[in-house]
């Protein structure tokens, strides 16, 4: 098949010829270890982009002007927290049995609570963007394919 070919083949893009999306170990405190004195990973998994968009659309405030409603603005770091919060599978911040040991029902809470050491908060919005795509460049996209 030639490149000219391979380029305008549709199949590649057909429903189900896609990799399946995994869940990923990623270590974002250093505080939380298991019975060996292990890091406990945190369990990440991308959330389809449909999913992405309600969480940005739940994330827009009005945006005044003298009085009157000029338009909308996404808050940015709510949007990154409920990203995150929705790819973090373990530890589940959503979960009855964490909102209640930290005393709040909002899941973002949750996890700043969690993770209230300096660095941890920030590690995991970045390591929830990174896994749902947002780190990858385009010159790094370009890169991949041409090997």
């Amino acid at each position: 098949m030639s490149e000219q070919e391979l380029v305008r083949d549709m199949s590649f893009f057909m429903a189900g010829n896609a990799e399946e999306i995994k869940e990923e170990k990623v270590p974002v405190s250093k505080r939380f270890k298991d019975k060996e004195g292990k890091v406990i990973p945190f369990i990440m998994k991308a959330i389809p982009t449909e999913q992405l968009d309600e969480l940005e659309r739940a994330c827009k405030k009005p945006e005044f002007f003298k009085g009157r409603k000029v338009g909308e603005k996404v808050d940015t770091a709510r949007f990154y927290a409920r990203i995150a919060v929705e790819t973090t599978v373990y530890p589940d911040f959503k979960s009855e049995e964490l909102r209640t040991s930290y005393k709040t029902e909002d899941a973002i809470e949750v996890a700043k609570r969690v993770l209230s050491v300096g660095g941890e908060y920030s590690t995991w919005i970045e390591e929830a963007l990174r896994i749902n795509g947002f780190d990858d460049s385009f010159e790094d996209l370009a890169e991949e394919a041409k090997n």
